[in-house]
């Protein structure tokens, strides 16, 4: 049997992906469970790549091979991983995402993915409504809220210019109103459109790092003055580092005013539109032009997968309308089923199989749970911080992100920086626990976002006894 032969026989797929299942249950099982005492095994850079150079040298067979991969990688499912933005992925998902990677239905025409495509079709239908659109709205599932941040605002600048910058390019100095505080992907995003440092508008955040709205007309007056032409306001929902939430109502009417395309990054927290309890943090995306909500961050979907809804579909047929008569027949129909019209992908993943089983399987209410019970869990972290003596929070959360540090009162600015660095560090290495950390107002600060809905009250009381130790022993050491 030759080598390909032996690659496709059926056999070896039964063989290696039982042993693949049985793996990853045991992992699963031991991670809640907590017999899988480390969250991260850390190795810096090159230590790392040392370490697989050294594993490539010897033939080993698939299930060592998956076995090592699994023990060196970041575990989501530990109830103690509190890192990024990132969720652990539903079981029920990651076998749909073995079936998609299988399958290998490239989706740029209708054709070679019929079944995705018409699934994507029905999922954004759905999402739509949850938000609040009516049925003049559409949208499609793309690869990360990069990509689709980025391609909402080119459909901004098409509907705010009237122009076909596609065909003709535009010479017009563009600009985008966005908090200081917004992820560094909508930065990207301007710049990657050209829009300069100059058409990067930063508003201020008040004191619980929400946009001050307020400021917007200021603002705009300030860069219409200068000779830009302001073509989109983006809302926050939430912010990264800290996770408030923008006032989406308040952005929405200065866009109305002002004929301005909104759009919001939601892609972290825009899934509590499933939410009864959280739902009002995000009052007024019904009123967006365009909406972005990241699957595999509080969706517990696998990596990456985004949703980009549009108000009005037209507008998400107008940014890409390059012609490819080798895919399709017909450039000038609105063709929902022939997606590399519409996104930057041409060859794109099967990514809605692997909503779609979930959501037939649980329902919404499985996300509703999700958003409730990670939401609840930031606000009980927020109050055991409180509780602490050398403990303090930066902001009473919004969400499930909570920033806060270990703090003394003999200590100087610069030394609580130092020592709470040196706290994650430590936290890193000793890998139990995995957090990350920030920096606010010129401070360093720890900070968590609880992922995992099993993590509990005593993951969290555990974590930050450890801190308050780690803190106690740096500054004996300094003494």
């Amino acid at each position: 049997m030759s080598v390909l032969q032996q690659a496709y026989n059926p056999n070896t797929l039964a063989k290696k992906g039982s042993q693949l299942i049985q793996l990853l249950t045991n992992h699963l099982k031991d991670s809640q469970l907590e017999a899988q005492k480390k969250t991260i095994n850390w190795k810096n850079p090159e230590e790392q790549l040392a370490f697989w150079q050294q594993q490539s040298q010897s033939n080993q067979e698939a299930t060592d091979i998956f076995k090592t991969i699994l023990s060196n990688s970041i575990n989501l499912h530990n109830p103690k991983y509190m890192g990024h933005q990132v969720a652990p992925t539903l079981p029920l998902a990651a076998l749909a995402g073995l079936l998609s990677a299988y399958l290998n239905n490239g989706m740029a025409v209708y054709e070679m993915g019929a079944t995705a495509s018409a699934l994507e079709k029905l999922i954004m239908q759905q999402i739509c409504a949850q938000i609040g659109y009516d049925a003049s709205s559409d949208g499609f599932i793309t690869s990360g809220g990069t990509l689709a941040n980025l391609t909402a605002l080119l459909a901004a600048r098409r509907q705010i210019l009237k122009d076909d910058v596609w065909e003709q390019g535009s010479d017009k100095a563009l600009a985008v109103m966005v908090s200081e505080e917004a992820h560094y992907c909508i930065d990207r995003a301007a710049r990657i459109m050209g829009l300069g440092t100059k058409g990067i508008i930063k508003i201020p955040v008040d004191s619980e790092y929400r946009m001050q709205t307020e400021l917007l007309e200021e603002k705009y007056i300030q860069a219409t003055n200068q000779g830009l032409t302001v073509i989109a306001v983006i809302g926050s929902a939430p912010t990264t580092s800290t996770g408030i939430y923008d006032n989406l109502e308040a952005i929405a009417d200065f866009c109305e005013l002002h004929k301005l395309w909104f759009h919001v990054d939601g892609a972290h927290g825009g899934a509590v539109i499933y939410s009864k309890k959280y739902k009002n943090l995000v009052k007024g995306v019904n009123r967006a032009d365009s909406v972005v909500i990241d699957g595999h961050k509080m969706m517990m979907m696998p990596s990456i997968m985004t949703f980009l809804a549009f108000k009005n579909k037209v507008h998400s047929y107008q940014t890409f309308n390059q012609k490819a008569q080798y895919l399709w027949e017909s450039s000038e129909d609105e063709e929902w089923y022939n997606y590399a019209k519409r996104t930057f992908e041409c060859t794109k993943s099967m990514m809605s199989i692997q909503f779609y089983i979930v959501q037939q399987t649980y329902g919404d209410t499985i996300f509703e749970e999700y958003v409730d019970t990670l939401y609840d869990l930031g606000k009980t972290f927020y109050q055991l911080v409180e509780e602490q003596d050398n403990l303090e929070n930066f902001l009473r959360p919004d969400a499930n992100i909570v920033c806060f540090r270990y703090t003394h009162k003999n200590l100087s600015q610069e030394q609580h920086n130092q020592i709470n660095l040196k706290i994650r560090r430590a936290i890193l290495e000793e890998g139990r626990f995995y957090i990350v950390q920030t920096l606010l107002n010129a401070d360093n600060y720890l900070r968590v976002t609880l992922m995992n809905p099993f993590t509990s009250v005593k993951e969290i009381k555990e974590l930050l006894e450890i801190i308050e130790t780690l803190g106690n022993s740096f500054i004996t050491q300094n003494t």
